[in-house]
């Protein structure tokens, strides 16, 4: 076998099948190249789900880590370090917020947001005991605990994890009169990704996100954004609800923030919101450790001049100019996203998402497929223009 085969083999043999990897085993990756184990380069067109914004390997973030290694990685929160205070001055100042709860994964984030809407209702807005809604979109995804997969319209993510977790509502994505039907004196948040992304990078309509955040304004409810993988630079903004103008009353963050180096992740909000928590009732042990706040504040201060939002906003409109050549041809049948982030919907005549996605893979081109012949395209912020005309063009071949 060759080396390929014979990892693959291996961690076939030892590892749960809970995913199934293209048939790529990388060795090493710097920038948007990737190397695998037989000397091969690969582009990357996915960016680990946006963990890697800044590319493979960035210098800035490497020497932070290295720099933070030598002095001290984990204290658990039962102490305080030095690196903590500024990563949470530096994050909430970056979202005009007032307060930060780090996790480690996107996961526990979401999870820390919907415990902390629910701990605000009973103690701010007065909601009953146990009687606390959030309101969620169909078609989303944010994480795969059993909580959150209980409000998720996935049959592959939700089935066989039951007794599913009550009190959430799940209504159309894109409808503000949907989620106004589906509101009560129970509200206490609305959770919304403000471009889905597993769902094949969806957009929602003008106008739907300051929609929802005008009706929890005027209900007293929470407005949740999930921008675990639109936020920090990939939608050409350093948040996706910036297209419209909307400030949430939480982020919910992670994947870039620990800029492909280590697992970072935090919930912002107000100090009302957060200010709810008290001593021993949530909690981390790796949340904001020392390693992970030099990291995240150098990320931090990479977005601050806004040089790779605009990177992302110049790359995205050429990526999505040149994907949108090839719709109506015969191949493409739909195109969406915005900024270095698109969904591809192939004319499933042509192939699965997983399919197209192998031809790219021989050909150089790593992405990852999503739902039927949807492909989902996201590189890099660092990527350069020839590198992604380059891939294009793999793409344009893979589909003649």
């Amino acid at each position: 076998m060759s080396r390929t085969q014979d990892a693959i083999a291996s961690a076939e043999a030892r590892s749960a099948h809970n995913y199934h990897p293209l048939p790529v085993v990388v060795s090493s990756a710097e920038g948007a190249w990737m190397t695998d184990v037989e000397g091969r380069r690969y582009l990357d067109m996915l960016a680990g789900y946006s963990a890697l914004n800044f590319g493979h390997g960035n210098r800035r973030l490497i020497e932070a880590a290295k720099a933070q290694l030598e002095r001290v990685t984990l204290t658990s929160r039962a102490f305080h370090h030095d690196r903590f205070a500024d990563f949470c001055e530096r994050l909430a100042e970056l979202c005009g917020m007032e307060m930060v709860l780090p996790m480690n994964t996107g996961a526990e984030a979401v999870e820390t947001a919907v415990k902390t809407a629910r701990k605000w209702g009973y103690r701010v807005k007065g909601v009953p005991d146990g009687a606390a809604e959030i309101i969620v979109a169909a078609g989303n995804f944010h994480g795969r605990t059993t909580t959150i997969v209980s409000f998720s319209t996935d049959p592959e993510a939700r089935a066989d994890y039951g007794p599913y977790t009550p009190g959430f509502r799940i209504v159309p994505y894109g409808d503000p009169a949907a989620v106004e039907e589906a509101m009560t004196d129970h509200t206490v948040a609305v959770l919304l990704e403000p471009i889905q992304g597993e769902a094949g990078v969806l957009v929602p309509p003008p106008g739907y996100l300051a929609g929802v955040r005008e009706l929890t304004r005027e209900r007293g409810v929470l407005f949740i954004a999930d921008e675990i993988q639109s936020g920090l630079g990939r939608t050409g903004r350093t948040f996706a609800c910036e297209h419209e103008g909307v400030v949430p009353d939480m982020y919910v963050l992670g994947k870039a923030l620990g800029g492909g180096v280590v697992p970072v992740s935090a919930v912002v909000s107000s100090t009302a919101v957060l200010g709810v928590h008290r001593p021993g009732e949530h909690g981390s042990t790796f949340g904001g450790n020392p390693l992970a706040c030099a990291v995240a504040l150098e990320v931090i201060a990479m977005l601050r001049d806004g040089e790779y939002q605009q990177r992302a906003a110049e790359l995205g409109d050429h990526l999505h100019h040149e994907l949108g050549l090839m719709v109506g041809g015969g191949a493409v049948e739909e195109v969406r996203g915005r900024g270095l982030w698109a969904g591809v919907d192939i004319v499933p005549a042509l192939g699965t998402g997983r399919e197209i996605s192998e031809k790219l893979m021989e050909r150089g081109v790593l992405v990852k497929d999503t739902h039927g012949s949807t492909i989902r395209i996201a590189p890099p912020l660092v990527i350069s223009k020839e590198d992604l005309d380059w891939g294009l063009e793999q793409l344009r071949q893979v589909l003649r």
